[in-house]
């Protein structure tokens, strides 16, 4: 173990080569996030985790596998899982079987497509998808969209609960994703800044709920990249007043906090100017990410890559930042503490089974 692998970082293809296994030795890479790109089927994906972990054993292989439109992996096997929002409509379905039995029918279908997704992907070798979305559908995003469950805060919230039991069941973990909220903002954090002019009475007390009551089941977090002007002038993932006084102190938060990808349009400007990732990956460990987050940068020669690991390794001897012992700890419970099922064997096992019924 290292004192603090804080970077999460991509590769370009379906196999690693000489550039991407002498990243994942760099004592500062903690985790790797996967994409489409990386995957031709189920033999292909296993053979690459399996060498993944062969270079760096502790490193958390991470995907965006949601369910809906963000499913990285979709064939040979793979369940189409359905966006989160069919959930959310599901917990209105009472029919004739009396009032609140389309909720409880839900919570059990979100606990399915969690158990699915887990056991699915952890038979592949991945250990950690980015999900549940906590956002609310205000219905006015459309990058959120059918990913948000609801817009009721307690009705996302229970299922979000239910979704990560199944994640639990399937001995995965789960990260909330985008505090403190996403979904009330028009602009794509990917291609443009959004701002969030509420103030933050208005936030807590109503898109941040989910934060507040799973603060004990949640494992990990990742921020928006969007701003809220009334609460501080920098994006969530940059703010120590979201990350340390309110996520943290008042939200009673204690799991691992992701930045969201540091090449997003959202969060390329800082204080109104475009700065360097490694700039940007050192303001977000200031303010209190335990992890940041590089994507689609290893793409032809990789130096947007290489740049943010070599800047962060002299802020580090620079003091620019400081590892922290604290934030490695979390990084590492991240990792699943139980050997997964390989898919033939899953493919056979009665509570896989079980939940491939259940799913709306």
């Amino acid at each position: 173990m290292t004192q603090h692998a804080p970077v999460v970082l991509d590769i370009a293809g379906t196999t690693l080569n000489a550039d991407d296994r002498r990243r994942l030795q760099h004592p500062l890479t903690g985790g790797l996030i996967l994409f489409a790109r990386n995957w031709v089927d189920r033999g292909q994906l296993v053979e690459l985790t399996n060498e993944i972990k062969s270079v760096r054993p502790d490193v958390l292989i991470c995907v965006d596998h949601e369910g809906g439109r963000v499913q990285r992996f979709r064939t040979d096997g793979f369940t189409h899982l359905p966006p989160m929002r069919a959930l959310g409509e599901l917990w209105h379905h009472d029919g004739s079987a009396g009032a609140g039995t389309g909720a409880l029918t839900a919570t059990d279908a979100a606990t399915a497509a969690g158990y699915v997704l887990g056991a699915e992907l952890r038979a592949c070798g991945v250990d950690l998808a980015f999900t549940p979305v906590l956002d609310l559908d205000h219905g006015a995003s459309g990058v959120i969209g059918d990913r948000a469950f609801h817009r009721d805060a307690r009705v996302t919230t229970v299922l979000a609960k239910s979704l990560m039991h199944g994640l639990l069941l399937s001995g995965m973990a789960n990260c909330g994703k985008h505090y403190p909220g996403h979904g009330f903002v028009k602009a794509d954090s990917h291609t443009d800044v959004p701002v969030d002019k509420r103030a933050l009475k208005a936030i807590l007390s109503d898109d941040a709920r989910p934060y507040e009551w799973l603060s004990t089941s949640l494992a990990s977090v990742m921020p928006a990249h969007v701003i809220y002007p009334k609460v501080d002038n920098r994006p969530a993932g940059f703010s120590a007043r979201w990350l340390k006084d309110i996520l943290r102190l008042q939200l009673g938060f204690t799991g691992a906090v992701f930045s969201d990808d540091l090449s997003m349009e959202g969060a390329r400007r800082i204080d109104g100017t475009v700065v360097p990732y490694a700039h940007a990956a050192t303001v977000a460990l200031n303010a209190g990410c335990d992890l940041v987050l590089l994507c689609n940068q290893s793409l032809g020669d990789g130096r947007a890559v290489d740049e943010l690991l070599d800047g962060l390794e002299a802020g580090l001897a620079h003091g620019s930042w400081a590892a922290d012992p604290d934030s490695e700890a979390r990084r590492v419970a991240l990792l699943p503490q139980s050997a997964p099922l390989t898919w033939d064997t899953l493919m056979h096992h009665p509570a896989y089974q079980r939940a491939l019924e259940r799913l709306p």
